[in-house]
């Protein structure tokens, strides 16, 4: 029977634990955290986590990393079939402080499959051992991918963010978000970049990227997300898409 993340016992002797787990289309999992490290690795669905200090958006065939006792809440989109592996803090040292969306290859994918299929507590000498072993020699090199959208901390400022993420649009401006904050424009980038660590173009056109990807993967037509999403033809947004992320949209969010 596949392993369920309620089940996790973190006392388990081993420095690595595997478990498989499915969720519905708009499943929430309350805020939380681990004492060991995550690694999320979804075959299907969008993944959303959220933290104090922003959001992190999983497509599918990608990963995410959260590190250990960072308190977050996961939001599925679509139907979600995910392994999550977690590292005792002294099996993963070296990695991130805060999460980060990673690229999966195909020997982490392959790895993945193979560690869920183990007995909770799996032989440490031998395969089973070996395997989870090179499982965190293969974390460190897991390529990290723009995929995190900070959050400020001023509450007018915060407030206007999750007003734009509502409803993102590439043609929101400067001029237009300082003026309803009541500041100057040297102001306003200044507070931006402080409280992001981002200028306010590349925080937008991050936004309407991860507003794009949920539909994306849910098989709706990318003339109508860029329509949506307020950009003037598709090829704007596709031109914008592979600038951040390096593939189409498709291509992006084809299953290998």
């Amino acid at each position: 029977m596949r392993r369920n993340e309620t089940t996790l016992r973190e006392d388990v002797p081993r420095p690595v634990i595997a478990f498989g787990s499915e969720y519905p289309d708009g499943h929430v999992i309350a805020p939380h955290h681990h004492r060991r490290g995550q690694l999320l690795h979804g075959s299907t669905g969008v993944v959303l986590a959220t933290t104090r200090h922003g959001t992190w958006m999983m497509p599918p065939q990608r990963g995410m990393w959260i590190p250990p006792g960072v308190v977050h809440e996961v939001q599925m989109m679509g139907e979600v079939r995910m392994r999550s592996l977690y590292f005792a803090p002294e099996a993963i040292h070296g990695m991130p402080e805060r999460c980060q969306v990673v690229g999966i290859s195909a020997l982490m994918a392959s790895l993945l499959a193979e560690a869920v299929a183990l007995p909770a507590e799996y032989e440490l000498d031998g395969r089973d051992g070996a395997l989870m072993t090179l499982i965190q020699h293969e974390m460190r090199h897991l390529p990290s991918l723009p995929l995190s959208l900070p959050m400020p901390a001023s509450p007018a400022l915060a407030a206007r963010c999750r007003r734009f993420l509502r409803s993102p649009t590439p043609h929101d401006t400067i001029d237009g978000w300082r003026e309803a904050l009541g500041l100057s424009r040297r102001s306003f980038t200044r507070l931006f970049r402080r409280e992001t660590g981002l200028s306010f173009v590349a925080w937008r056109q991050q936004a309407c990227l991860m507003a794009a990807l949920p539909r994306l993967a849910a098989g709706q037509p990318v003339t109508t997300i860029a329509i949506d999403l307020g950009y003037d033809n598709p090829a704007a947004f596709t031109t914008m898409f592979k600038r951040v992320l390096g593939a189409s949209p498709r291509a992006y969010l084809r299953v290998s």
